[in-house]
């Protein structure tokens, strides 16, 4: 067995206050920004990105509205690689600050920047920064779409100048775990002393296999939002990534799970964006089961078929429904909740029953409308 201290500690950056929101039509008050900095504090999360400093006076007071409430987490800006940012970013007193550079060659064509101005200007703003906060970030924006040899300085560059930790982002989501394998122990190998961080965007629907393989592949610290949020289709969700490191993949972390489904749900409502029914982790499809096969099997043992327990992310109970598929047990557990006992059966001769009405009405069945066929079923024997 693992000692939990001899686990490797990987650092949960959310960035829902700042990337999550730059979601198509989000926006979140301050009243939702302190709510949702205050439950992200309580499950444990590592460091909150908090804003951008540089959207205006607005931005600053929610920041400096966050610090006032002395969480236990470490808070942080984002900044753009601006003298004038950094400086507005000093005003909100955050201990953090992440400094963000283009770095891929469409980038820097559309900042109308160079390498050459990326390196002169990396160490001159990290010197600048570290007169300011505790801990100082610098980020490689589009890093996925870096020349690679220019990606290797970059990181070099930061960790010569004092940055205490560098962010890979997959801009544009384009990266896959092989790749994301080979970037990641290149720079390992390049920079071993530096602190890596990957930040990867959900575009090909592989926002969460390559954060975790970026762990894997010896990242010490991720970004990512709750539920995924973020622009075009997202960033890695903290909810998943938390589950397969912490749960399943036996990394140590701060995070405590049981508060996830609260956490998700106060985002969803305060985003506008509902979770899908089939959402991992968190859906409302996770933990509910029709199948026969399936239900069978849960019902005597509930690993059979689900790989964590309900009260792992903070939800109840599994959930048993019954429909096309179900089967004898499912439906003899269903009516037994509602005080009807029946033996197996009695339960196999209302499957017909039950399979007629769900395709009839091409949805699951309520279980009063289980009940009601109970009653048929038991009458039409009785005549």
């Amino acid at each position: 067995m693992v000692n939990e201290n001899d686990k490797r500690k990987i650092w949960m950056v959310d960035t829902t206050l700042r990337d999550g929101e730059q979601a198509p039509g989000v926006v979140f008050s301050s009243h939702e920004r302190v709510e949702i900095a205050t439950a992200l504090d309580r499950i444990g999360i590592d460091e909150i990105e908090a804003g951008i400093p540089a959207m205006g006076e607005q931005a600053c007071r929610d920041i400096r509205k966050l610090v006032g409430l002395d969480l236990s987490c470490i808070l942080s800006c984002w900044c753009r690689a601006d003298k004038g940012d950094i400086e507005k970013a000093a005003c909100c007193n955050t201990p953090g600050v992440h400094i963000s550079f283009p770095t891929s060659s469409v980038l820097l064509r559309t900042f109308d920047r160079d390498e050459a101005w990326v390196m002169d200007t990396l160490g001159r703003l990290v010197g600048m920064a570290k007169r300011y906060f505790d801990r100082v970030s610098v980020g490689a924006q589009d890093a996925t779409r870096t020349r690679h040899q220019f990606l290797q300085q970059f990181a070099e560059g930061a960790f010569e100048a004092g940055a205490d930790r560098l962010r890979l982002a997959d801009t544009v989501g384009m990266i896959s775990p092989s790749m994301v394998i080979k970037t990641m122990t290149g720079l390992v190998h390049r920079v071993p002393d530096l602190d890596l961080e990957f930040h990867g965007h959900n575009d090909l629907g592989m926002a969460t296999a390559n954060a975790v393989t970026a762990v894997e592949a010896g990242a010490s610290a991720l970004s990512v939002t709750v539920n995924g949020l973020g622009e075009r289709a997202g960033n890695a969700p903290l909810e998943e990534v938390s589950m397969a490191l912490f749960e399943v993949g036996g990394y140590g972390g701060t995070i405590n799970n049981s508060g996830m489904t609260d956490l998700c749900r106060l985002v969803a409502g305060a985003s506008g964006h509902a979770i899908p029914e089939s959402k991992p982790i968190v859906g409302k499809n996770v933990f509910r089961h029709e199948s026969g096969i399936h239900c069978s099997g849960l019902l005597k043992d509930r690993s059979s078929y689900q790989l964590f327990e309900p009260e792992t992310v903070g939800k109840k109970e599994s959930d048993y429904v019954i429909g096309y598929h179900s089967g004898s047990a499912a439906i003899g557990h269903v009516l037994e909740k509602q005080g009807l006992f029946i033996d197996k059966a009695g339960a196999k001769k209302l499957i017909p029953l039950v399979r007629e009405k769900a395709l009839e009405q091409k949805s699951l069945l309520t279980p009063g409308e289980l009940k009601a066929l109970y009653h048929l079923g038991n009458s039409n024997c009785s005549g």
